[in-house]
């Protein structure tokens, strides 16, 4: 356990190079992401596509869930240019810029077919440069500041939402969805800036020599020294934290969508109060946290995270809007910014805690293992939610997303007890 005086300021650990660092790698992984998140959905809803296929696009994001399969492959070889971290990197990000430009010169109505390839490259490229900044990151932040800059990295993470889930929205007001890809694609620009001008760090031991250690090791390691049953209780644990978010949030712009509101609503009201409680929520929890420890802000963030859903509940049970005036906008506003202070808390620790759980020896390979499992909900059972929502209904749908909430909060007993302060110094 550090000690108080081990700590650096909040001033320090505020205002340095690695924060900044940890704000562009933020950005850079949570744009493509949202695309398929927000744009996509958004965009094929207004094609015509119905909410049951829409779903099913969720079975799109699997690399996000599989990366740990190919991501020693990171740890194991290094590209001719820019370094072992560095050239994955600009690979997968210039990838990016590419294909999202590409697929606004597809019609999901008369090429749904390309349309899925398109975004299946999309996911690999997204969920490959995840791997490569995660361990980037986690060798970059020293311990006492784990929990800050994940924190830094999960609130840019979330105000990256504000290019496809409102900027590329309201555009689609106004250009053809060629030009607004077009314009969506150039945010990957940031991304590429930062590898170009950041350095490759010094390797932490050294990298596996053959493919079946880069392979191996990592797993080995990981059940060895948490031992197997609470290494399995971890896993658990990844898988369950987030289930009932991912699940509420999976379908969250065709709800905005049947809810009456226009995409300039959503656009303009929703993204925008969502921003601001992201912005807020990540300086004071992740100053928080160098208070709390990891521990304690993943119960505290994990409650308030779990009534942000109850917010979704509360809208679908007031119904749609015939004529949406200004107290139904604020209502939309205030749920959004709940669900994003909320989540915006609670993966900020959560993926603290996943950091701290990784050996810097194995950075790619462990971090793939535990954020693949993290993004299991969000994939595989948020196929699922147009089939449930047409179903039990909006109202309904919501209630059972609280209730998937519970049983993550309740593995914290044992993988991050109140009192336990082994993890405040992340």
């Amino acid at each position: 356990m550090s000690n108080a005086a081990d700590k650096p300021s909040i001033v320090k650990a505020l205002f340095n190079r690695r924060m900044i660092i940890c704000v562009f790698t933020g950005f850079s992984s949570g744009m493509p992401l949202y695309l398929l998140f927000n744009l996509l959905p958004a965009w094929l809803r207004t094609e015509g596509i119905g909410l049951k296929e829409i779903g099913l696009f969720a079975l799109i994001q699997f690399p996000y869930t599989w990366k740990f399969l190919w991501a020693p492959l990171l740890d194991r070889f290094s590209l001719p240019l820019f370094g072992r971290r560095r050239g994955w990197m600009l690979v997968t990000q210039l990838g990016l810029l590419a294909v999202i430009a590409a697929l606004g010169l597809v019609s999901p109505k008369d090429a749904l077919q390309g349309v899925v390839a398109l975004t299946v490259a999309l996911a690999l490229l997204s969920a490959t440069q995840d791997i490569v900044l995660d361990a980037y990151r986690r060798e970059l932040l020293p311990d006492e500041e784990l929990g800050l800059g994940n924190a830094f990295h999960v609130n840019a993470y979330k105000m990256s939402t504000l290019v496809p889930g409102s900027l590329s929205l309201i555009l689609a007001d106004h250009l053809p969805w060629s030009m607004v890809f077009a314009i969506t694609a150039l945010f990957m620009l940031p991304g590429v800036l930062l590898t170009v001008l950041i350095r490759e760090l010094p390797t932490v031991g050294a990298p596996p020599k053959t493919l079946r250690a880069a392979v191996v090791e990592p797993f080995r390691e990981f059940f060895g020294r948490k031992g197997v049953k609470e290494a399995l209780v971890i896993l658990a644990f990844v898988l369950l934290y987030k289930l009932g978010d991912s699940m509420c949030t999976a379908l969250a712009t065709p709800f905005y969508l049947d809810m009456g509101y226009s995409k300039s609503d959503i656009g303009i009201v929703a993204k925008n109060a969502g921003l601001w409680a992201n912005v807020a929520g990540g300086f004071v929890g992740g100053l928080w946290m160098v208070k709390l420890g990891i521990n304690r802000a993943l119960w505290v963030f994990g409650v308030v995270q779990g009534v942000a859903i109850v917010g979704f509940a509360w809208l679908a049970w007031l119904g749609p809007q015939t004529a949406v005036g200004a107290d139904d906008l604020a209502r939309l506003g205030l749920v959004i910014a709940l669900e994003a202070l909320g989540v915006g808390l609670g993966t900020a620790a959560f993926v603290a805690f996943i950091a701290k759980a990784t050996n810097p020896l194995y950075t790619a390979t462990q971090f793939a293992l535990l954020t693949s499992l993290m993004a299991v909900p969000r994939t595989f059972m948020s196929a699922s939610t147009g089939f449930l929502v047409e179903g039990l209904g909006w109202f309904n749908f919501f209630v059972m997303c609280v209730v998937l909430a519970v049983p993550g909060m309740l593995l914290l007993f044992k993988v991050a007890p109140w009192n336990e302060r082994h993890a405040a110094s992340a």
